[in-house]
């Protein structure tokens, strides 16, 4: 067994790359069981500004892109890049864009259990196949119950502050680290790769660790 080496993963749950990226790197890990990496996933909003409340999708695309014809171009490579990774993502019944600031509490509240990957993957399929609004509190709750996590407890824990300036935090801190897109992994505390990097890349990487490790 290949001695564990961490993953750092900088993703947002409203991120359709990063949900690609999450299902090259799944496939290569299930190509790869023995793979050395340790993941932990850490919060990086693409929107730090968008109202609690999120608002209508279509109005914040357009005004992102300058336009339907605009939004339409910036998401065609998505929609073909989603295709050729195999996960379904539902433009079309998406009505809202969320603020993430809450959806990020729960993955780190999901990693004190032990079940932030569980999280992690649970938002996306809400989010990106479900076409929920991943900003209410219900819906978070659900997801929560969905991972077994108790829905109770982080109802209440929505309610409060709790947390919510140590992810500004640690989303502050990727920014000074000079990381301004996502998904970003950093490999080993050293080696950054940006971007939905295909199953391939991630496999040679795995090779070349497994290669270190018997040197």
């Amino acid at each position: 067994m290949a001695d564990p080496i961490k993953l750092d993963i900088m993703s947002d749950p409203i991120c359709p790359w990063c949900f690609i990226g999450k299902a090259h790197l799944d496939r290569a890990l299930g190509d790869h069981p023995d793979h050395p990496f340790v993941i932990e996933w850490h919060p990086f909003q693409l929107n730090p500004d968008m109202p609690a409340a999120g608002m209508d999708r279509r109005a914040y695309l357009e005004g992102k892109f300058g336009g339907k014809d605009g939004a339409v171009r910036a998401y065609a490579p998505v929609v073909e890049h989603a295709r050729k990774a195999g996960v379904e993502i539902n433009f079309e019944d998406m009505k809202r864009t969320p603020n993430t600031l809450d959806a990020h509490r729960l993955i780190h509240w999901a990693g004190i259990e032990g079940r932030q990957t569980a999280a992690v993957s649970a938002l996306f399929k809400a989010y990106f196949t479900d076409a929920r609004d991943i900003g209410d509190p219900e819906v978070l709750a659900d997801i929560a119950d969905s991972i077994e996590m108790d829905a109770a407890v982080v109802t209440r824990l929505l309610a409060t502050d709790e947390d919510r300036q140590a992810i500004r935090d640690r989303d502050a801190h990727s920014r000074t680290m000079g990381i301004s897109s996502v998904p970003t992994f950093i490999v080993a505390g050293k080696h950054a790769v940006p971007g939905a990097q295909p199953p391939e890349l991630w496999s040679s990487v795995i090779a070349d660790l497994a290669g270190a490790n018997a040197g």
